[in-house]
């Protein structure tokens, strides 16, 4: 799996990185644990050209970056100037809005993706959109997340799957990725774990997924990044689970 990278997903460390200085502190951190790229979330307030000099200073690669619907309506412009600046090529709208929560929402959400996507790709971003499990709902036999699909141009919006939400929304992962070969190019890698008061979030490898079959899934449909994240780690250090997810991820062979 040489093709492929991990990065993390800093909104892991959203606590982490309230001012400049605390995010040049936690960028040291990731870089020291063994990261070598970042998707940009969760960030305090922090001038754009300061954080291209502290991801330079670290050696760290920005792979992507979470925003949202809105900021992409009100400062395209500026957003995409940003990226450049950073080396950024990929973007995802981390969720959709709540009064897109409905069919008819869903294809308006899907019509403004497809047009702003469309604006990125112009200008060297690829825009994808990344589920949760409320897109699991149906409309007659559709997902809302088939749906969102089904009406945007793939060069417009990929999909950035996140194999926790697929699996809490009823979906298996490995067959979720399948089928969209060559419209993802990141993806979430976060793992469920059971226990006695239901589901939780868990360090890659510690908890129920089917990670052979979901990282075969991924070399086979040309994932590029695996884009590491942990909502929650109910109190142990969030810098040590990002340290034991890397490790098992070696450990099965993805570098």
């Amino acid at each position: 799996m040489s093709h492929s990278c991990i990065a993390v997903q800093m909104y892991t460390l959203r606590e982490f990185l309230k001012t400049p200085a605390d995010i040049a502190k936690t960028l040291a951190k990731v870089k020291a644990i063994g990261y070598e790229a970042v998707q940009v979330s969760g960030f305090g307030p922090c001038d754009p050209a300061e954080v291209a000099k502290i991801l330079e200073g670290e050696g760290l690669i920005c792979a992507s970056s979470h925003t949202s619907l809105e900021r992409l309506e009100e400062e395209l412009d500026a957003f995409i100037e940003e990226h450049h600046l950073w080396g950024c090529k990929h973007t995802a709208i981390a969720s959709m809005p709540g009064e897109y929560h409905n069919p008819d929402g869903i294809l308006t959400f899907a019509s403004k993706a497809d047009e702003i996507g469309s604006k990125l790709a112009q200008a060297g971003i690829v825009l994808s959109y990344h589920n949760h499990d409320f897109e699991f709902a149906k409309a007659g036999d559709k997902t809302w997340l088939e749906i969102l699909y089904d009406n945007t141009d793939p060069k417009n919006l990929q999909a950035e799957l996140d194999t926790y939400w697929v699996q809490s929304g009823g979906g298996d992962p490995a067959e979720w990725i399948r089928k969209y070969p060559g419209r993802m190019q990141m993806m979430h890698v976060k793992d469920m774990v059971i226990g006695p008061d239901g589901q939780r979030f868990a360090e890659i490898g510690e908890g129920n997924l089917n990670w052979p079959a979901i990282l075969s899934a991924a070399k086979d449909t040309g994932v590029e990044w695996y884009c590491v994240e942990q909502d929650d780690c109910y109190g142990r250090d969030p810098f040590e689970s990002l340290k034991i997810s890397l490790e098992n991820l070696h450990e099965m062979g993805l570098k």
